[in-house]
């Protein structure tokens, strides 16, 4: 850690690394004024199933121009892709140790419906923030803050997806837990929070502190 602040990009039911940083740093900024990145974790989380690593997508409406900023994303419900992605994590978690614990917890974002990607995204944080039980302290950007700044600890591409397309982060180093199908296909690295929260319940921010590499 560099600095006292973070820059993150929003997302959806984050990875675990991304979870770190709101645990490790006393300042996080989320940017809300980039242009829209497709096929990144703003609109995606990956989960274990049965098969393997399972990404769920939330559909955005088309930008009438070829730039949008993030802020003003929105969802769209021409799918039903609530109802997929409840069955999805169903059927990854539900044999997990905390899965009844949590899972009523969740279950609003898969019935009541919000119009704004970030909006929605940050009610996620919140409630996945008050599980385990921090408050770390976050806020929007009020402006775009270019790439390069000092002031900042930038991960908004570092965080990604795509192997291909993320960047170092030394401060990251994720050990083994049981996940529900590891037997099967071996250890997956930085899943959503979810997969930390329905293995580990109350031990996931222990498990969170103990990622973080002081450098």
């Amino acid at each position: 850690m560099k600095n006292t602040k973070t820059l993150l990009a929003t997302s959806f039911f984050a990875p675990i690394q991304y979870y770190c940083k709101l645990v490790q740093y006393p300042e996080i900024f989320i940017e809300q004024w980039e242009n829209y990145s497709k096929q990144t974790y703003r609109n995606r989380c990956n989960i274990y199933g049965a098969n393997g690593v399972l990404p769920l997508s939330i559909p955005v409406v088309k930008a009438t121009s070829k730039k949008i900023l993030t802020k003003d994303v929105r969802i769209s419900y021409d799918t039903n892709w609530q109802k997929l992605h409840w069955k999805g994590i169903e059927a990854a978690y539900k044999s997990s140790p905390f899965y009844e614990y949590y899972i009523d917890d969740f279950e609003r974002f898969f019935t009541k419906k919000w119009d704004n990607l970030l909006e929605f995204n940050k009610e996620i944080q919140d409630e996945i923030l008050g599980l385990l039980e921090i408050e770390p302290n976050i806020q929007f950007t009020d402006d775009f803050i270019e790439f390069g700044n000092s002031e900042y600890d930038d991960y908004r591409n570092i965080i990604h997806p795509k192997t291909s397309k993320s960047g170092i982060d030394r401060t990251f180093n994720q050990e083994k837990y049981t996940q529900v199908f590891g037997d099967k296909h071996g250890f997956q690295e930085n899943l959503s929070i979810l997969d930390l929260i329905f293995n580990l319940g109350p031990d996931s921010l222990s498990y969170l502190e103990s990622s973080i590499v002081d450098l």
